[in-house]
């Protein structure tokens, strides 16, 4: 329980820990490194925090599953991505392993996700696509989870039209302020990276509306600015 506390701790802590964005300078891919993947973990870390919880009490059957899984998230959360997929330690499964060995687990499943995180940030953006697609997703955060995660897979292949799509589903999928607003923010940097201002301007302007309570309303006049033509 401690233990499930303190990583919901860490994962808000992340969740707050949103990067401004120069608009100049780098490639944008480069320059919001940070942004496209900062989000991910604290998510991923109250999510998984929910699914123990259930699963350990609703389900003792799954209870192998989770344990087995348990640390390769360990080695997740240290960023140690090739070991949590094939090799956490302590004799414990990788969440491939979970994956093969209790594929029709909640367990299994969620690993699918954990394992598409750990492809893209090894920029292994293929295999990240692909465990993402058949991971399951359900409930009010996971689906935006998801389809936020594979716009950064496709935004790191270069298809930003494709990225566009899903982070504009990941911003409808979910009413909690601060995903919605995340991922708004996504698409409106992506339009301004395209010239599109006045669709960055609309997303802008939404978050300024509609979260004006969310982490990403915190300095989102400037950006307001910028796409008006403000300095």
């Amino acid at each position: 329980m401690a233990t499930r506390k303190s990583n919901q701790k860490k994962g808000d802590e992340t969740l707050l820990n949103l990067v401004e964005v120069s608009s100049q300078a780098q490639s944008f891919l480069e320059k919001n490194r940070t942004l496209v993947f900062g989000l991910v973990g604290g998510l991923v870390v109250i999510a998984l925090g929910i699914f123990l919880y259930k699963s350990l009490i609703s389900d003792p059957r799954q209870r192998d599953a989770v344990e087995q899984m348990f640390q390769a998230q360990v080695q997740f959360e240290k960023d140690s991505f090739k070991l949590a997929l094939t090799n956490p330690g302590g004799g414990y499964s990788g969440f491939l392993d979970v994956i093969d060995n209790y594929g029709g687990s909640k367990a299994g499943n969620l690993s699918k996700y954990y394992a598409g995180l750990c492809y893209l940030h090894l920029g292994q953006f293929d295999a990240a696509i692909s465990y993402l697609e058949d991971f399951s997703a359900a409930g009010e955060i996971t689906p935006a989870m998801k389809s936020g995660a594979l716009g950064d897979a496709y935004a790191e292949k270069g298809d930003l039209t494709k990225a566009m799509s899903l982070y504009q589903d990941a911003a409808k999928a979910s009413d909690n302020e601060v995903i919605a607003s995340y991922y708004l923010k996504k698409v409106g940097m992506l339009h301004e990276k395209n010239g599109n201002l006045a669709e960055a301007k609309v997303a802008y302007e939404s978050i300024k509306k509609d979260y004006p309570g969310s982490p990403a309303a915190a300095d989102i006049e400037k950006y307001i600015i910028r796409v008006s033509g403000g300095q």
